[in-house]
């Protein structure tokens, strides 16, 4: 059976509820109890980001590793030439056209009109606050990789014009669009019932960010690896954001219901 939370959001059925929890479960519990529902979500991000921070020192001396033994060439320069292999004319304008659409309009134009658009029919800020959260730390993401890795972009003659100039790792268009396309999906699927419009919903989400992230490898404008590492790190974040906001709804309603029992005349 699926519920309704406080702010009107979907909470999906949970089994066995009457069973006790483990220790750390029962404390973390109680921890998050005590400051309230948005400083556990707050709580949440920032553990999130510091998981993040060590994940992403541990993944840039793999990275190192990776590029100084000159194996990520077994990757990427083929898929680049395959890529090069079924350009054409036509099909080069219409990934330009797309991407750039994408990155300029679609992305944050879109994603942001999308978001408010909720807002305003829901009458809270949740979709904004998540929005925003999301999408910011998307962008901290993009800017710290390519000023950390400095990685250089395919050659110029292996890409199809207009030209980009800044570092490669990790792809921002696949990364930003991830994000972006992930969390507009899971502030609809919040008030989606039928289970095939949910799919539906993260389907559409899903080729979307792919295409994205495709169009980027085949005009040449980064390698494989960048759109990988964009992949990696959009769904850590997104799993990270959505994390703390089923925490923050978890304890709204275990605060509504502690107060339906105080609230309940006896006998």
């Amino acid at each position: 059976m699926t519920r309704l939370g406080p702010s009107g959001d979907r909470l999906p059925a949970r089994r066995g509820r009457d069973r006790p929890p483990g220790r750390v479960v029962g404390a973390a519990t109680g921890v998050a109890r005590r400051v309230g529902p948005s400083g556990t979500f707050a709580a949440v991000l920032a553990l999130g980001l510091l998981v993040m921070a060590v994940a992403s020192s541990l993944f840039a001396g793999l990275y190192v590793a990776v590029t100084d033994d000159d194996s990520v060439a077994l990757l990427d320069e083929p898929v680049l030439r395959l890529a090069m292999d079924v350009r054409s004319p036509w099909l080069d304008t219409a990934m330009t056209v797309f991407t750039e659409a994408a990155g300029v309009y679609a992305v944050p134009i879109v994603g942001l009109a999308v978001i408010v658009a909720l807002a305003i029919r829901r009458r809270q800020w949740v979709p904004i606050v998540l929005g925003l959260v999301a999408g910011a730390g998307s962008l901290l993401m993009t800017e710290v990789g390519k000023e950390l890795f400095g990685r250089d972009r395919p050659p110029r003659t292996d890409a199809v014009p207009p030209y980009e100039t800044s570092p490669s790792f990790p792809s921002g268009h696949t990364l930003n669009a991830s994000v972006v396309a992930g969390i507009v999906a899971y502030l609809l699927v919040l008030r989606q019932m039928e289970r095939s419009t949910r799919v539906l919903t993260y389907g559409i989400a899903v080729a979307f960010a792919a295409s994205v992230s495709l169009s980027r490898v085949y005009l040449g404008h980064h390698w494989l690896t960048d759109v990988v590492a964009g992949w990696l790190l959009a769904v850590a974040w997104l799993a990270l954001v959505v994390l703390a906001h089923r925490v923050r709804l978890r304890l709204l309603e275990s605060r509504e219901r502690d107060g339906d029992r105080r609230t309940r005349p006896l006998g």
